[in-house]
């Protein structure tokens, strides 16, 4: 009996890796309402999967359903559209996805979809733009679709699109999803906010600066990011708990991943997990560097 072709091969899959903010600082309210921040992006090699069809008559249609997210809203959509129209490419795309990222949970999965349909589509249209002006146009879509464009582990400022590539450590990490999901806004317009963090270099950050401004607000707001902080600061890690961007995802740095596996093993009722390690360059670009 011949076996079926996967209709999907994973090789032909374009990944959309997760991301942590190890460090958040909240430096001033600008007058657009956006915030001045430092932050240090490390990539994941835990990836969402996206595969892209060519379409000829200029549709653009994503064919697997999210919950809750419609078509109007959904960042790869979005970012579709937005290089048709910076380009004015006549072609168009059917879009699959895999989606193994929480939604609303601060590894920045949707702005990663968005910047790996730039990427590929960039390929697939024949349009040659490159990572610059890439970048620049998935700024239009959210300030983190910069990093997974240019796919490197950074330093970032401004509202956290000014990025210096850094090479850190590339650990394990246990990363917990509590039962919630947390809108980035609200947090940067609670009162509670600490928005006067003075600055810090980088070379704070390798002493070991690890401040999240956020933790505070988000800890008060959402009890079960603050019960996932409290049992993740209970197991043998490296610095305890800690909280990526607004959350609601938090991680811990792990000395050997067996640890995280056997703590998923025991996860608190309605947490979800998972073990996964840092990345300095995205599995992105490798997958740029295979052709279409």
């Amino acid at each position: 009996m011949t076996r079926e072709a996967d209709p999907f091969p994973d090789s032909a899959a374009w990944p959309a890796p997760a991301k942590l903010n190890l460090m958040l600082r909240v430096l001033g309210r600008r007058p657009d309402g956006y915030h001045r921040l430092q932050t240090v992006f490390q990539l994941l090699d835990r990836v969402d999967r996206i595969w892209l069809d060519l379409r000829r008559d200029g549709e653009v249609r994503r064919h697997t359903p999210l919950a809750g997210v419609d078509g109007s809203r959904d960042l790869i959509v979005r970012a579709a559209n937005a290089l048709k129209r910076a380009t004015g490419c006549r072609l168009g795309v059917d879009i699959r996805l895999d989606k193994r990222l929480a939604i609303g949970g601060g590894l920045g999965g949707g702005s990663s979809d968005a910047a790996t349909t730039l990427v590929a589509l960039d390929r697939l249209w024949g349009l040659g733009l490159g990572p610059d002006r890439l970048a620049a146009i998935g700024l239009g879509l959210g300030a983190d679709v910069p990093v997974f464009v240019r796919g490197r582990s950074a330093w970032g400022e401004g509202v956290g699109e000014e990025l210096t590539p850094v090479d850190l450590p590339e650990p394990w990490y246990l990363v917990v999803v509590p039962p919630c999901q947390i809108c980035t806004a609200e947090v940067f317009a609670h009162p509670g906010l600490t928005r006067d963090s003075l600055p810090v270099k980088l070379s704070d950050f390798v002493r070991g600066e690890r401040r999240n401004d956020c933790v505070d607000v988000v800890r008060r707001v959402y009890a079960p990011v603050s019960d996932a902080l409290d049992w993740l600061g209970q197991l043998d890690t490296v610095g305890g708990g800690r909280l990526t961007g607004t959350g609601a995802c938090c991680f811990a740095e792990l000395t050997d991943p067996r640890i995280g596996l056997a703590a998923l093993e025991r996860l608190p009722h309605g947490m979800d997990g998972f073990v996964a390690r840092g990345l300095n360059r995205s599995p992105l670009l490798d997958r740029l560097s295979r052709g279409p």
